[in-house]
């Protein structure tokens, strides 16, 4: 009786250590996943990425907007240099963002991205985009950033999308912190020394 009880003590322990395994795992997955998720259906305004436009360009045209904000943490300007451009489904725009740093130091950023409406972001396509990387501002540094897009003819055969004729692309600058190492090369640049 004793051995039947131990037993399935043991067996009902390993259970609890298999399930609490598998909980921790998909904890760590669940951002990939949930990336994933996003940038194949677009879910909550998640652009896409191409590196080639499409073939063809149709007669539909579709305003987008530009829209930007800056995390309090960063001391940097950001806004679009043009507020909307009308461009054709299929077609490739073109749009820049300003960035000036209010600091007295190197500050490095990146920027966050969605459009709106939410439905769209499986059609609104980015080929390149400075928000593919981090950004590094100077004392007083402007820099104009480009975003080259299209809207996906794709568009076109969804009906939940036959009334949309505006999508604003959204972007949110944050400060990052440099790595150790290129804190102290950066720190050295801005005081005008050389590095080797």
């Amino acid at each position: 009786m004793d051995q039947d009880l131990a037993r399935k003590n043991k067996k009902t322990l390993v259970s609890c250590v298999l399930a609490v395994s598998f909980m921790v795992g998909l904890s760590f997955a669940a951002v990939p996943l949930y990336d994933l998720f996003c940038r194949v259906t677009g879910y909550g305004g998640t652009t896409q990425e191409a590196s080639v436009a499409p073939d063809e360009v149709h007669d539909r045209v579709i305003t987008v907007r530009f829209d930007s904000s800056t995390n309090p943490e960063l001391p940097w300007r950001f806004s679009p240099v043009q507020r909307s451009v009308d461009i054709r489904v299929g077609e490739t725009g073109l749009a820049f963002y300003r960035a000036q740093s209010d600091s007295d130091e190197s500050t490095m950023g990146t920027a966050t991205f969605n459009v709106t409406p939410l439905k769209a972001g499986q059609y609104f396509v980015k080929m390149d985009c400075f928000c593919f990387t981090e950004q590094r501002l100077t004392p007083g540094e402007s820099v104009e950033m480009p975003v080259t897009f299209f809207v996906d003819p794709a568009i076109l055969e969804d009906e939940n999308m036959f009334g949309v004729d505006t999508i604003t692309l959204s972007y949110t600058f944050y400060r990052m912190e440099y790595p150790e190492a290129e804190e102290e090369t950066t720190a050295a640049l801005d005081n005008g020394e050389r590095v080797n």
